[in-house]
């Protein structure tokens, strides 16, 4: 049974990390946090960090006390979900970082519709490089009509 509850909280804390990704990307980035935000959208040249990596700390940090606690207190449905926030923290990285922005080198090689569909999704989304009339907030859900 324990397990059981570790896999649920792990998938609802991994497909619902989207939602939460869309949301604080839309609604904060692009709002009231724009001036962590903005240095991604318009790159500062030699800097290899932005202001905007401080964001990973937003969902590190619950992911932690997650897994922490849900640990000392034996509650696998905290620990679960505290790596299904880890977990798509991890493909966040990879997916943006690596695969879209390329600020690591390490899978250049990786072509595919989907890849392909989510990269012109984000390079829709960074044509704009200001804080309002944006498109395109997720990461891994896509609009279909990039996947053509």
């Amino acid at each position: 049974m324990n397990i059981l509850l570790f896999i649920i909280a792990f998938i609802i804390a991994f497909v619902g990390m989207e939602f939460m990704a869309w949301f604080t990307h839309k609604y904060l980035m692009h709002g009231v946090l724009w001036f962590l935000h903005e240095d991604h959208h318009q790159p500062v040249p030699g800097y290899k960090f932005q202001k905007n990596d401080a964001f990973f700390l937003v969902y590190a940090i619950p992911s932690w006390l997650c897994i922490m606690l849900g640990m000392m207190w034996g509650v696998p449905f905290s620990v679960g979900f505290g790596f299904g926030i880890a977990a798509y923290g991890i493909v966040y990285f990879l997916v943006h970082d690596v695969l879209i922005h390329r600020r690591f080198k390490w899978f250049d090689k990786v072509d595919s519709p989907y890849f392909r569909a989510i990269r012109k999704a984000h390079k829709v989304h960074h044509k704009n490089r200001f804080k309002r009339e944006g498109v395109c907030f997720g990461l891994l859900v896509v609009p279909s009509k990039y996947m053509k």
